[in-house]
């Protein structure tokens, strides 16, 4: 897999909002809806997607600079910490535990957990009884929306874990004391998983709030119109103003990730984007033909200076 500092055509100095900017450049530039028919573009989109959400998370960034993992989040060999989590500390879990019992967690933890770090530069006993870290791929929307998927064990069993609301990519769950007692002196063991998001073909997220392009017709951007646009929540009603013009955002409040307890719902910002279609003899007419009365030339602050 290439680089995703290459993919995205940024150093490896660039900052979160260098990262941003080139990645919402890219995906408006491969995204398949501008690009219909055309795999090489879709697979360029898929790629754009990946690299971001690597080099967007602090956490997986690091990861990746320290070469503790590749390109695809998969872990490079070396002493990491899924060797120490699947080691001695590690025991095996055999019983099932309730979903309701899964808790977001940050992946820093989990490395002071298994290396015994204290950030604080205090001592720490041993922490035992982590069970490793499994991987899970849910849709885009199952992490916007929250959803409830089954995940089979190791050792065969099978778990329905609860996934959160506003989920990102590379997110902790973890599931406590899957195995009661790992031995003597010894925490219970807990099953931790890191969530892997599926890009969505058309939305974007930009933290609590989502982007689409919403393709509209010459008339209906002109004259003003109502039109269906779709949403995690499910297809709503939006109103494009007469006038509109190509690539005009409009603001659907609280139609992005949903709100929960204190946390409340994003936005979701649609660009209009204007589609003339199959060549229409009458509009042709009617252009050569017509005589604005107030005549445009959009490009007169693209002249060079003198």
């Amino acid at each position: 897999m290439d680089d995703p500092y290459k993919t995205l055509g940024v150093s490896r100095e660039a900052s979160q909002d260098d990262i941003r900017k080139a990645y919402r450049t890219l995906a408006k530039h491969y995204h398949p809806d501008l690009n219909p028919g055309h795999a090489g573009a879709e697979e360029r989109f898929k790629a754009i997607a990946s690299a971001n959400a690597l080099l967007s998370d602090p956490i997986k960034r690091g990861q990746f600079d320290r070469g503790e993992i590749d390109a695809a989040s998969q872990q490079r060999p070396g002493p990491f910490y899924r060797d120490f989590a699947e080691g001695e500390a590690g025991q095996r879990y055999s019983s099932s535990a309730p979903a309701d019992e899964w808790s977001p967690i940050h992946f820093n933890d989990i490395f002071d957990t298994i290396f015994n770090v204290d950030r604080g530069g205090g001592a720490r006993d041993p922490i035992h009884g982590h069970s490793g870290v499994l991987p899970l791929t849910i849709s885009f929307l199952d992490a916007v929306n929250g959803a409830t998927r089954r995940l089979t064990l190791p050792d065969g069993r099978v778990l329905d874990v609860k996934i959160p609301s506003g989920s990102v990519e590379g997110q902790g769950l973890r599931l406590r004391g899957q195995n009661g007692k790992g031995g003597p002196d010894r925490a219970a063991v807990d099953v931790l998983i890191e969530i892997h998001v599926t890009p969505h073909r058309y939305f974007v997220r930009d933290g609590l709030n989502l982007r689409l392009q919403v393709p509209v017709t010459l008339a209906e951007a002109v004259l003003g119109a109502t039109v269906e646009v779709p949403t995690p929540g499910g297809p709503v009603r939006m109103t494009v103003p007469p006038g509109s013009e190509n690539g005009t955002e409009l603001r659907l409040r609280g139609r992005g990730v949903p709100g929960v307890a204190d946390r409340p719902a994003g936005d979701l910002y649609a660009s209009l984007r204007v589609v003339l279609g199959t060549p229409d003899t009458a509009l042709e007419t009617f252009l050569r033909s017509w005589k604005p009365e107030h005549p445009l030339d959009p490009r007169r602050m693209m002249e060079a200076d003198s």
